[in-house]
Parts: C-alpha cells; sequence; structure tokens
C-alpha cells in the first residue's frame, strides 16, 4: 500500500497516513487493535482482545507469536463452523488437537456444522483429504458433508451414472466418485454405475460413503478409446430401465456404438426416454448434446471447471420430478368453472 501510494503520487488521506506512515492507527480501528494484540503479553489479554472486537482467524492469526489454549479457545468460539472447517489443517498444524478442552470445542463446531444451512457440502470432504486427522475427526467432517448433501433434497427417480475413463479422463473418474456418493446417500431408487471407455465396466459399492466409492473406483484407470453409448447398450440388453442418465465425460466420442444412436434404441425398446444430464470435463466438446437435441431428447449441461464445492449444485437437477409426474400433477389441478350469475 505504501509503495501505491508513493508510486502514483496520491496524497493519503489522514487515517490512511496515520495507519501506513506514522505507525499510529486511531484508536479503535482493526489496526489499533491488533497492535494491541501484538503487544499483549499475557494470553489473557489476548483472548480478552480476541473476544472483544471479534477478530477473525486469518487475521487475528498473524499477530500473535504463541498460541496458547487459552488464546486457541477464544479464536475458535468467534469462528462459524465454516470457518472451522477452512482453517482446520492451520489448527492442527498449530496444535489445537493436542488439547483435550480445544479438541472437545472444534468438535462441536463440527456437529453445528452438519446443522447448518451455510456450510459448503464437500468443504468438509476436502477438508478431511488435507491433512491426516485422527478418525473421529476424519467421521464427523464425512457426516457434515452427507448430511448437508441431503439437505439439497432426495432423488426418487431410478438413475445412471456413465463415467468415461478413456484416455487422459482421470478428471472425469475422480469426478465420479464424488457423485456416486452424492448420489448414492440421497437417492431412494436405484442407482447404476458404469464406468466405460469402449467396453462398460459395472461399478458396485459396499456402501454409500466418498469411502466406499473409493474402494469400488480403485481398479478403474483412464485408458483407451470412446465409445459413450457402450454402457447405455449393456442397460438396454440387461433391461435395466432408469428416468435419468448422469455422464461425466468430454463427449470426445470416437468408437461404436455411438450414444445417440443407443439412446433412440434405448428409449424405443423400453419405452421411456431418460433425461440426459451432461458434466462436460476437460476441453470438452458438444457432440453429443447436439445428437441428443437432434432428436428432440431432454439433455442439460453442467460444465466442471475444477471447483468440487459445485457439485452438490447438479442436486436440484437430479430430484426434479419427472415429466410424467409433471404432467399429472397438472391433470390434478382443477379447471376453472365459470359462474354464469
Amino acid at each position: 500500500m505504501k509503495h501505491l501510494y508513493a508510486s502514483l503520487h496520491i496524497k493519503p488521506s489522514e487515517r490512511a497516513n496515520a495507519i501506513l506512515f506514522r505507525n499510529t492507527p486511531p484508536e479503535g480501528s482493526l489496526a489499533n487493535v491488533l497492535k494491541q494484540l501484538a503487544k499483549a503479553e499475557n494470553a489473557a489479554e489476548q483472548a480478552r482482545l480476541i473476544v472483544e472486537f471479534n477478530l477473525p482467524y486469518a487475521i487475528a492469526i498473524g499477530a500473535i507469536k504463541q498460541l496458547t489454549p487459552v488464546v486457541l479457545v477464544a479464536l475458535i468460539n468467534s469462528m462459524t463452523p465454516q470457518e472451522v472447517i477452512n482453517n482446520l489443517k492451520s489448527l492442527k498444524d498449530r496444535g489445537a488437537m493436542d488439547h483435550p478442552e480445544v479438541k472437545k470445542l472444534i468438535d462441536s463446531k463440527l456437529d453445528l456444522a452438519s446443522k447448518s444451512g451455510r456450510v459448503a457440502a464437500f468443504k468438509a470432504q476436502v477438508a478431511a483429504d488435507t491433512a491426516d486427522f485422527d478418525a473421529d475427526t476424519v467421521a464427523k467432517l464425512e457426516k457434515v458433508t452427507n448430511e448437508q448433501v441431503k439437505r439439497r433434497g432426495t432423488i426418487s427417480r431410478p438413475t445412471a451414472l456413465l463415467v468415461d475413463k478413456s484416455g487422459s479422463m482421470d478428471n472425469a473418474i475422480a469426478i465420479g466418485k464424488q457423485l456416486a456418493a452424492l448420489i448414492s446417500g440421497i437417492t431412494q431408487a436405484e442407482l447404476f454405475v458404469y464406468a466405460f471407455d469402449t467396453i462398460p465396466y459395472a461399478i458396485t459399492a459396499q456402501g454409500k460413503e466418498l469411502t466406499d466409492w473409493e474402494r469400488a473406483f480403485q481398479h478403474i484407470r483412464a485408458g483407451g478409446s470412446t465409445s459413450i453409448g457402450c454402457a447405455l447398450e449393456i442397460m438396454r440388453q440387461k433391461k435395466q430401465v432408469v428416468d435419468q442418465i448422469i455422464l461425466v465425460t468430454d463427449e470426445g466420442e470416437n468408437a461404436r456404438p455411438y450414444f445417440g444412436e443407443v439412446y433412440k434404441n434405448y428409449c424405443r425398446e423400453l419405452g421411456i426416454m431418460p433425461n440426459v444430464v451432461i458434466v462436460r470435463v476437460g476441453s470438452y466438446y458438444n457432440w453429443i448434446e447436439t445428437q441428443l437435441k437432434e432428436q428432440q431428447a431432454p439433455v442439460e449441461t453442467f460444465t466442471f471447471a475444477g471447483d468440487y464445492y459445485s457439485l452438490p449444485n447438479l442436486v436440484p437437477l437430479l430430484t426434479r420430478p419427472s415429466r410424467l409426474d409433471l404432467l399429472m400433477e397438472i391433470m390434478e389441478i382443477p379447471l376453472p368453472v365459470r359462474d354464469d350469475k
């Protein structure tokens, strides 16, 4: 900031001048409070300042030379459940997990995160993957993820998740695991999961948690050409009927059977027209979307840009009623009756 003022030849305001150049921040300002915090000689005074001024963890931590359990309690008390999750690795690195009372306070914040409406569903799962937490903490973080996903809705329609494992589709496999865990945790109907290159690979998990799907996908490796239709073809042969299909792919299909052709046969033979949601990954094309739109099939796209926290936004697309349900709901609405009086 000093460099910007000097290089741009801008005269600082009285407040900016006091904070940046004279090192005498105004009484009651954040800069003044941080200066007091840095000079505080005991943990009790540091804790008082943190609580009184509700200092954010990310700001206060830079002004404190040594963290004591008293200061950690003050910091964690002032944090929201989401802030605790965001800074969990930092808290662990600073010894917060080593003090029973501090650990208990962190656990209480994680319990609140399961019920809070202001927590990102996959933030907890990502936090669990970033550090070597104890089993109890990992279990609480997984519970937060599962409960937050359930808050988004319940899937009542049979669903197929088809995951592209052809060459360079490692990110599609990673997303497929996340989606399989997300969907299986909130579905009340059948879920069919297949990975595919030029042949389909049926995938079954022994549970509904992400760790269960990690194990189910453990032998799936990216490689081979791409036939997006091959998984749907085996579903057609097995008479596996679904109302919606999720494709995790870049749409770069280069081998038969092609998805557009198989989809047409699937609809005709099983007497259903499933909604298709394409989760686009990598440098994607629009070949499948174009094929389906030419058939006037229901298709929607969701572009994955590397943000795993955005995946729960798919849930509203998957929990909507089927077109038949919507039609029946419309038919049940009584028509208006004209009053002849």
